[in-house]
C-alpha cells in the first residue's frame, strides 16, 4: 500500500481516525471532559490512532504537519462543547 503523500489525504485520514475514536469511546470522552483528564482517559486510543496515522502517511508529511492533533481537537473536543466542564 502506497503511503499518503498529499496534505488533503492526510487530513482526511486524520479526521477519519479521530471520528472513529469519538464514535467508539463516547462515554470515556464525556467522562474525560467532565473530570478534566480527557487525554489520560483516551491515552491508549489516541496513541493507537497516532500509530495508525503515522504508518499510513509519508514521513516528511507526518513530521511537518499536525493534522492528527488538529483532528483530535476538531472532531473529538469541539463536538463535545455542550458537556459541562470546568475547562470551559
Amino acid at each position: 500500500m502506497a503511503l499518503i503523500d498529499t496534505p488533503e489525504a492526510a487530513m482526511r485520514l486524520a479526521r477519519a481516525i479521530a471520528s472513529d475514536i469519538s464514535l467508539y469511546n463516547e462515554e470515556k470522552i464525556i467522562q474525560g471532559i467532565r473530570e478534566d483528564n480527557l487525554f489520560d482517559v483516551l491515552a491508549d486510543e489516541l496513541d493507537e490512532g497516532l500509530n495508525l496515522y503515522r504508518s499510513r502517511v509519508a514521513n516528511d508529511l507526518f513530521e511537518t504537519t499536525n493534522f492528527y492533533y488538529r483532528a483530535v481537537v476538531d472532531v473529538i473536543l469541539k463536538s463535545k462543547g455542550h458537556i459541562k466542564s470546568k475547562i470551559w
